[in-house]
Parts: C-alpha cells; structure tokens; sequence
C-alpha cells in the first residue's frame, strides 16, 4: 500500500510592501512622481546633496535609486513609463559650477539651473540649536509655495508651472492637517534674479502653554520633582524655551479640527517653522522644449545681451533728443539776434 506523505503547506503571507497611489483619491488628479540621479562623476558633498534632494521629494520618489555608469537618459525614461514617474531631476558639476535640470518627462521641456550656493541638510542641523527631523515627517509630500514669481515674463511662468507640477496638488476643503508636515518655498529676487530654495518643518504650538507643560503631555512621562518644594512650581517656573517661541499674533490660527493632545480646535495655536535643509541659491540659465534637448526658449545670455542692447538704445535715444532740444535752442537764440539788430 502506497505511502501518502504529509506535505506542510506554506501559509499565505500577505505582502507587507504596498503600491503607491498613482491616483489621488481625493482630487482625481495623477500624482506626480520623480527621479533624482546625477550625469557625470559628482564629489561626494554632491552626493550628498542629491540624497537631500530625494528626500525633499519623499515619498513620490526613488530614495534608494541605484545609477551605473553606462546608464543613459534613455535607460532612465525607459523605467520612468511603467512606474508612473513624470519628472527628472538631474544634477552634474562642471569647472565652473554645479548644475541642476528640472525636466518633465516625457517630452520635456526641462529647465536648467546653476547651483550658485547651496547647504546640505547636516549642515543647516548643526546650526540649529535644536534640530528637529522625526522619521515620520517624511511620509507625506511638501507643500509648495512660490514667491516673486508674478512679474508676467514667460520663463517666469514656465517655472511656476513646472514647480507647481512637481509635488501633489491639495484640495483645502478636504486636506488633512496632519498631513501638513512640510514646507518647500521658492522665492524669486527680481533684482539679482536668483531662486532662493528652502525646505522647513511645520510645527504646531499651542498658545499659552510652557515648554514643560506642553513636554509633559506629548511624552506622557512623569517628571522630576525631587528638586521642588510643591507641584506649583513646575508649573509656575516652567517658561519658554527661547525666546524665539514667544507668542506672535500674527502666526496664530485656530484649527478646525484636533492635531493631537495638545493642539486643539478650542484653543489657539501657534504656526512654527523649522528648516531642516538643503538650501540653495539657484539661477535660471536656459529653458529647452523637450528633454534635455530641442529648441531654447529662454537663455540667461541671450537675455541678458538684449537687455543690455535696449538700455544702450535708450540711452541713445535720450542723447538725441537732448541734442535735438540744445539745436533747437540755439537756432532760437540765432533768430532773437537777428530779429534785434534789424
């Protein structure tokens, strides 16, 4: 008689890795998503710098995207259709300075920018007296806010619009304020004409409670009173943090719904923000139609050469008409003469 042998079956295990949304369930709207990777031999501070702009982009993007050698931009625009990803984010270094290309993807148009200045994530926490970047501030996308943009010149228009673009949209009617944790501002000086770039944590305070008080209930720890006569006392000498916590009228805000413990609807809170890095100095140097190719809208040179042909032009033409007026007055002055010695 035939043996049946007792075959243990492996037991289904749920996968633990989930898909991320490529829709957003709220607006309808495709979400946007990225690649941050370098052309080019890069130094290590670079390296650096391309991890923080990755996790700038967090959670629509590749953290751990892995680049050889041979690959090329069409090895990455391959990958980029099946997975969603709309936008390339591309740094190289040059002798002269560092570049970054922002480029949408998959026929563009891409905008390139000079790294005039920048500081890596590490180094804005060491000057901080108190950093604060919690692992969870990671897993909801920035919000975007652009400043000094509105001057009406179309490479202008074209950078808000690919900056718009590049993070998910909100929907302020329905958005969740815990999933307000960052900040990304962009502010254009039409002066020097340069984008200063900075990322910060939104933090929430509530109005009137000390840094003890406020410490004690979101630890939910039993604080130190050995060196205190009665519990009146750390709660009377429990003061501010610094000085830059004191309350600011203009920051407050009332909530219409409870963050947490001690962020509540019925009382005011306090709107604070912390940067946490990188920050950049970035100029608009050229604007092509496709990706990293095709015809130039917009050239920092170009413009620049126009501009300096106009003002030269202008200046020209105020001469002109000043000497005309000098002719004029001398041919008046020529006939007053005339008129008195007849």
């Amino acid at each position: 008689m035939a043996r049946f042998r007792n075959k243990k079956r492996m037991p289904f295990v749920k996968s633990t890795n989930r898909k991320q949304p490529s829709v957003d369930h709220v607006t309808g709207d495709k979400i946007p998503k990225s690649f941050v990777f370098s052309r080019g031999k890069l130094p290590g501070i670079l390296r650096q710098l391309q991890m923080d702009l990755r996790k700038v982009m967090l959670p629509f993007t590749a953290l751990n995207l892995k680049e050889k050698k041979r690959n090329n931009l069409n090895d990455f625009l391959n990958v980029a259709g099946p997975m969603g990803v709309t936008h390339f984010l591309i740094l190289s270094k040059t002798e002269a300075a560092p570049y970054m290309r922002v480029s949408r993807t998959p026929q563009g148009p891409t905008l390139t920018f000079k790294i005039n200045e920048y500081s890596l994530a590490s180094d804005v926490a060491q000057s901080q007296l108190r950093p604060r970047c919690p692992k969870d501030l990671f897993k909801t996308p920035p919000l975007i806010v652009l400043s000094g943009f509105g001057t009406g010149e179309q490479h202008l228009k074209l950078t808000t619009i690919m900056f718009q673009n590049i993070f998910p949209a909100i929907d302020v009617n329905t958005v969740k304020l815990s999933t307000c944790q960052r900040i990304v501002l962009l502010n254009y000086n039409k002066d020097t004409k340069l984008i200063d770039f900075r990322h910060y944590a939104i933090r929430l305070q509530p109005v009137g409670v000390s840094r003890r008080i406020r410490k004690f209930v979101q630890n939910h720890k039993v604080p130190d009173l050995r060196n205190l006569q009665d519990v009146s006392d750390f709660v009377t000498k429990a003061g501010y943090g610094s000085e830059s916590e004191a309350d600011d009228e203009a920051a407050m805000v009332n909530l219409p719904t409870d963050l947490d413990r001690v962020n509540r609807a019925s009382n005011k809170s306090a709107v604070r923000l912390q940067e946490i890095g990188p920050r950049m100095t970035l100029q608009l140097m050229k604007v092509e139609e496709g990706l990293c190719s095709g015809g130039v809208i917009y050239s920092a040179f170009s413009h620049e050469n126009q501009t300096k042909e106009n003002e030269q032009k202008n200046i020209s033409d105020h001469d002109e008409e000043e000497d005309e007026d000098e002719d004029g007055e001398e041919d008046d002055e020529n006939e007053d003469e005339d008129g008195e010695e007849d």
